[in-house]
């Protein structure tokens, strides 16, 4: 009964009550999408690369080389050599490892030149393997192997040819035109920027750079296992047979003499990104925890403001017998039932907004963002709003009771 009276009550108020809602569901939004994109941020840059020991690139920071040679995000500062490759590759410590080179693209999406290691070797999440959903992995130098989203969003098959660009810009005016490479596999969905990338050989993009290799050289069998011809490469990991070994080899490479090279440690350094995006989070929450009051400190005096109008609606509730609390408690379900509709809307919007955008944050950003945002955090913050918006309307609901109080006097 009285979740009726107070609906009814509302709608008696219509305009202030459509002002206080939008207001609050704009702000449970602001509140929800922060922590429901940073949530799935750091759930996919943390599963994003596993099974790795170290990461090798050009001397630069820890964050810089994560960034570019994981999250495809920014640039090298500089290749490096085949031979400084050949020479850690053979390292009698490293059991495998992957050669990268990047800095091409295929309309928008990025390309990445390496060799079969890649399929073979390259974990995600809880150390998964790579799967194909079509085709295979390289079978020739001109073969390409595709994400899931460059697929879905190009409309690629196996089979199809592709011209690669120079440079990482959706528009470029330096096409390798006369190299097409052909489709040769699709990999499977994984969450990861792997899904919006390009994978073709590194024999084949040295080709489409018009570098030219000796190719009469015969090598033993560890020799061709370790052995690249690109004069490319811009970083490459690891695995090695011992963890154990993981610090002394990250030492020498840093002391590498004759290139300055950057070894690290993936771990450690998504541990370094996440405390220098730990201060943009707090901000961040901060801001919406203040918004959030704002619209919450709205619905109380919203109901504070309309005591004077109401108090021909208290004397009737107290001429047919309505106890004092009762008009207390009316007021607190009207301002819980604000804060509820206003949570669905919320929930609603987002959801909407994620569907609507979920291809575009992929491609543009490489966040993999699941499209319903509820969590037992965002559970708990939408708790805390209802318990929030109960304390705050103590005072209209306390001036409702002394209202009521004074027209009982009357009577």
């Amino acid at each position: 009964m009285f979740f009726k009276i107070a609906f009814k009550s509302l709608m008696n108020r219509k305009l202030s009550v459509a002002l206080t809602l939008a207001s609050l569901t704009v702000s449970i939004m602001i509140v929800v999408s922060v922590e429901h994109i940073r949530s799935q941020a750091r759930e996919g840059f943390d599963r994003t690369v596993s099974g790795v020991d170290l990461i090798v690139g050009a001397r630069t920071s820890q964050v810089n080389l994560l960034l570019y040679s994981v999250f495809r995000i920014g640039n090298a500062s500089n290749n490096i050599s085949s031979e400084s490759y050949e020479l850690i590759a053979g390292d009698p410590r490293v059991a495998w490892t992957i050669p990268m080179s990047l800095g091409d693209s295929h309309r928008g999406f990025r390309v990445v030149g390496t060799n079969s290691n890649f399929f073979e070797h390259f974990q995600y999440g809880k150390q998964q393997n790579l799967m194909f959903a079509a085709g295979s992995p390289f079978e020739s130098a001109y073969d390409a192997v595709i994400g899931a989203q460059v697929a879905e969003q190009l409309q690629y098959q196996v089979g199809d040819s592709i011209t690669l660009s120079h440079g990482i810009g959706e528009v470029s005016f330096s096409n390798h035109e006369s190299t097409p490479f052909r489709i040769s596999g699709i990999l499977a969905a994984t969450g990861t920027p792997v899904d919006q990338a390009l994978h073709v050989p590194l024999e084949g993009l040295d080709n489409a750079h018009g570098i030219q290799h000796d190719d009469h050289h015969e090598h033993g069998e560890d020799e061709q296992h370790h052995h690249i011809s690109s004069s490319e490469l811009t970083t490459f990991m690891l695995g090695l047979n011992s963890r154990m070994s993981v610090f002394e080899l990250q030492r020498a490479i840093n002391e590498y003499g004759e290139e300055a090279l950057s070894a690290i440690l993936p771990g450690v350094a998504l541990a370094e990104l996440w405390q220098v995006m730990g201060t943009v989070e707090n901000i961040l929450t901060v801001i919406s925890a203040l918004v959030m009051f704002a619209s919450l400190l709205g619905i109380a005096t919203m109901l504070l403001s309309s005591m004077r109008e109401r108090q021909r609606e208290i004397f009737l509730f107290r001429s047919v017998g309505m106890h004092s609390s009762s008009v207390f408690l009316l007021i607190e379900i009207e301002a819980l039932l604000i804060t509820a509709v206003a949570s669905f809307l919320a929930l609603s919007l987002i959801t909407l907004i994620l569907f609507v955008n979920q291809s575009w944050l992929s491609q543009e950003f490489g966040l993999s963002v699941q499209i319903f945002p509820l969590s037992y955090n965002i559970a708990f913050y939408i708790g805390i709003i209802f318990v929030a918006c109960s304390v705050l309307s103590l005072l209209p609901g306390l001036a409702a009771y002394r209202s009521s109080l004074g027209t009982q006097l009357k009577l």
